[in-house]
């Protein structure tokens, strides 16, 4: 996709606070139509720079994880992170620097399915180190 302009940055800016905001409600906030609004955005999902709208749910409607992990040399780090993201409970996948290769946040209903997660993301070939925090309270 090619570059954004300021409207584009502001519309992704507001649906990054909040997903479920009206196409109307964009279009006012950044002084465009809202058919403006909407072909930005489906140029937007198209060209990539959406990939996904979700939800995020309050800590206390289950449990979430943080875990590190280092990657086998012999495979690449992008080979693991595409089968990360198919797993159940993963709901992000970073590719970072330093002692790991990886950061995931692993979300379930409980303490005992996010270790089922990690038992699984443990188990795939090229994944050698894990270190997982649990996380207690999210700030916003």
């Amino acid at each position: 996709m090619s570059s954004l302009d300021n409207k584009d940055r502001k519309i992704l800016d507001i649906l990054k606070e909040n997903a479920r905001r009206s196409f109307v409600d964009i279009a006012k906030a950044v002084n465009l139509s809202e058919p403006a609004v909407r072909r930005r955005i489906k140029i937007l999902v198209e060209g990539g720079v959406i990939r996904r709208f979700t939800i995020e749910t309050e800590v206390g409607q289950g449990a979430s994880a943080i875990t590190l992990i280092s990657v086998s040399p012999s495979i690449p780090t992008a080979e693991i992170s595409g089968k990360l993201l198919d797993m159940e409970g993963v709901d992000v996948v970073y590719e970072i620097t330093g002692q790991y290769d990886i950061a995931v946040i692993v979300s379930g209903s409980n303490i005992a399915t996010i270790n089922k997660s990690i038992d699984d993301i443990r188990r795939l070939e090229g994944v050698g180190n894990t270190n997982t925090v649990i996380i207690l309270k999210a700030l916003r």
